[in-house]
């Protein structure tokens, strides 16, 4: 199995990043060119504890010639290119770097440009969703993988968030978890802006209304089903082709800004209506691509996972499970899992994470890039 270790820019840029990398034997760092906010431990630093990236942020130039959506520079970091400076400390160490790019989660510009977010049946904004139906989204996300990949020696273009997020997902002091039932989560994470009512081929207020109407008796209900499937089928089929659409315009959109022959890396999931960092795969999607992650953050379900896809896509496709060594419960057996994975069809490891992962999880990241390497 091919492994590939995810990183941020100043986990890279740390004084004895690349030796402790090369002993790991990672076959790639994935090194994060544009992210949402976060406060990111660094357990390695020997002069601090965190970095707080306030705001989402493209850690490459920023320069002239983007739309209206343009991203924000970090000032927590030193260097105005410390996402290039990453990709090439790892290039002149002769560790393949890939391009983590980050699409349609910034909050920042969500704030900025309320016009352009995803909006749920009741007219509520989602201000960390840029909503991919947006001609001004597909721009920005153009431009930033562009501006990401623009003078660099890269591996990979991993595309995370290249989709819809919705109802569930990061937000500041999140309070929503484990409140809405998945039907809920998944009617609450239906688009219903301008941009996207206006593909539809049924009345948008009729369909907001009906929309409100099911969540509110699943609310009610205490209904906990998956699909919310009282909605007339004619219905969801007309909203899940138009958000597929709008997904399918957003990635041709993005892969057209690309070098011939570059290995594009797409984080996604089985089921087309899962919204957020690895959206739900469209049917075209496969095409376009030559790996698919998928999350494998929960063993009880990654290997079954793994062996869907596998029997979904086409042989061609690779399959990569995401895998966490930082969750607050350890993998009891990380070497063991690895194994099912690769059994189940996953013929790529995909770690996080090489910065968050500090002195008492990095066995965990040996243990699982030699296992992998066995496999």
């Amino acid at each position: 199995m091919k492994v590939t270790g995810y990183a941020y820019p100043w986990d890279v840029l740390e004084p004895d990043f690349v030796s402790r990398v090369q002993a790991l034997g990672v076959d790639e760092v994935a090194v994060a060119l544009s992210y949402h906010s976060a406060r990111a431990a660094t357990p390695w630093s020997p002069s601090r504890t965190a970095v707080v990236a306030r705001h989402a942020a493209f850690y490459r130039p920023v320069a002239d010639g983007w739309g209206v959506l343009r991203p924000s520079t970090p000032d927590w970091v030193p260097s105005g290119d410390s996402g290039g400076d990453a990709v090439r400390l790892l290039t002149e160490a002769g560790i393949p770097a890939a391009a983590w790019i980050v699409l349609t989660h910034n909050s920042q510009l969500g704030y900025e440009h309320p016009d352009v977010v995803v909006r749920n049946c009741f007219g509520e904004a989602y201000p960390w969703a840029l909503c991919p139906s947006q001609p001004a989204v597909r721009e920005y996300a153009t431009a930033v993988v562009a501006n990401s990949v623009a003078g660099l020696e890269l591996s990979s273009v991993i595309l995370e968030a290249c989709g819809p997020l919705g109802a569930i997902h990061q937000h500041q002091h999140e309070k929503t978890d484990g409140v809405w039932a998945p039907a809920v989560a998944r009617l609450l994470s239906i688009c219903c802006c301008e941009a996207c009512a206006s593909a539809w081929d049924i009345d948008p207020d009729t369909v907001r209304a009906q929309l409100v109407e099911e969540v509110r008796r699943l609310i009610a209900t205490g209904d906990l089903g998956i699909t919310g499937d009282r909605l007339p089928p004619e219905l969801t089929q007309m909203l899940l082709r138009v958000r597929q659409d709008a997904t399918d315009a957003l990635r041709a959109a993005v892969l057209a800004t690309l070098p011939p022959g570059t290995r594009v890396v797409l984080h996604g999931a089985l089921d087309p209506w899962v919204t957020g960092a690895l959206p739900g795969l469209t049917p075209s999607a496969p095409e376009d691509v030559d790996t698919v992650v998928l999350f494998g953050w929960a063993p009880a379900t990654g290997a079954e996972a793994v062996a869907a896809a596998r029997e979904a896509l086409p042989e061609r496709v690779a399959i990569a499970s995401y895998i966490t060594a930082v969750a607050a419960a350890p993998v009891p057996d990380i070497a063991a899992y690895v194994g099912e994975l690769a059994k189940a069809g996953a013929a790529e490891l995909h770690l996080y994470h090489l910065g968050l992962a500090g002195p008492g999880r990095w066995p965990d990241l040996e243990t699982a890039t030699a296992a992998a390497h066995e496999n």
